[in-house]
């Protein structure tokens, strides 16, 4: 028997995601690969989820909960939205969890059709760790091409890394 992949939805922050959101932007594992360096205080992250509502053409974000069967799984960002040239910056975070399910997939191709449909983008780019094979392949699943490589960009605590650019045009 074929097995079925779950169904994805993408939902607005809500309040009630603070304890979800808490978790995942204060798990060191995922700060190898973000800009986020520190853990973030509940605090903090309440008054951004008091923000999340504003308009993505006047604040240049947007930041939507990946859901399964109404759990919340993960978080995909669009940043550095530019109305005038119609692009934007991805990324997505998937609960530990819930890896290797094709959530991850579903979740930024259901991303860049918003991003179309609603925010007139005609591109997205991702840029990731070179070493983070969990994410070129879903970038690349989800039809992104590499487009562009920064040679030892970011520092890690093993040295410095390189970071792959990834593309994908939505027209």
């Amino acid at each position: 028997m074929k097995e079925t992949s779950p169904s994805v939805e993408l939902r607005a922050l809500e309040p009630e995601d603070l304890d979800f959101l808490y978790r995942l932007e204060n798990d060191p594992e995922i700060w190898k690969y973000s800009e986020n360096q520190r853990p973030l205080s509940n605090n903090r992250l309440k008054k951004y989820l008091d923000h999340a509502h504003l308009d993505p053409f006047k604040i240049g974000q947007l930041r939507l909960v990946v859901t399964v069967a109404g759990e919340s799984v993960g978080l995909v960002d669009l940043f550095d939205f530019n109305p005038k040239h119609g692009n934007a910056m991805i990324g997505v975070v998937i609960d530990p969890l819930q890896r290797n399910k094709g959530i991850g997939v579903k979740a930024v191709t259901s991303m860049c059709d918003y991003a179309k449909s609603w925010l007139n983008c005609r591109q997205l780019a991702a840029v990731i760790s070179e070493s983070n094979n969990h994410s070129v392949r879903l970038f690349e699943k989800a039809g992104f091409q590499k487009s562009g490589v920064m040679h030892d960009w970011i520092t890690t605590p093993n040295g410095f890394e390189t970071q792959v650019w990834y593309q994908k045009k939505l027209v």
